[in-house]
């Protein structure tokens, strides 16, 4: 079947626009973790240069980090989450505990994370009213954009 010139409206695709480039989701990781300095984003996920400086504008211009000079010679920056970036952030945590899960072949992971309890994070999602943790089969899908069904394009 053909790729549809007109796919299914998706906040999924949008925020992959944004976030979905390599190294995108790297950046804001780094970030999260407090290396918020160009030469320590290089170091840390080694993407060239260029491409870094590419991504870090695209994210600033996105509103996912701020720019601020921290030196103005020689002139350098450093970028910060803002709360947009901030709310990406347990994206980035369900992305690691699924790597750990699948990805490993053995128990050792790269890094773990600690919640404020003392315990290390298993990061669900749950339901923001009854608080309940979300299972494929709980959740209904209802399209909101004209002309779309669960399936597709509806038959016009």
């Amino acid at each position: 079947m053909a790729a549809s010139k007109d796919p299914r409206p998706c906040s999924i695709a949008d925020t992959l626009a944004l976030v979905g480039e390599k190294y995108s989701l790297l950046v804001l990781r780094e970030v999260c973790l407090g290396n918020t300095r160009f030469d320590q984003l290089v170091r840390n996920i080694g993407a060239p240069r260029d491409i870094l400086a590419t991504r870090l504008r695209r994210l600033v211009d996105g509103g996912i980090l701020t720019r601020r000079a921290y030196s103005e010679r020689p002139q350098r920056f450093e970028y910060r989450p803002t709360q947009a970036g901030l709310e990406l952030e347990p994206v980035l945590m369900t992305l690691m505990a699924w790597g750990d899960r699948h990805l490993r072949e053995d128990d050792r992971r790269p890094m773990v994370l600690e919640h404020v309890c003392g315990n290390e994070l298993a990061p669900v999602v749950t339901c923001a009213v009854c608080g309940d943790q979300v299972r494929h089969e709980d959740v209904r899908a209802h399209p909101q954009s004209p002309g779309w069904t669960v399936a597709g394009p509806s038959a016009a």
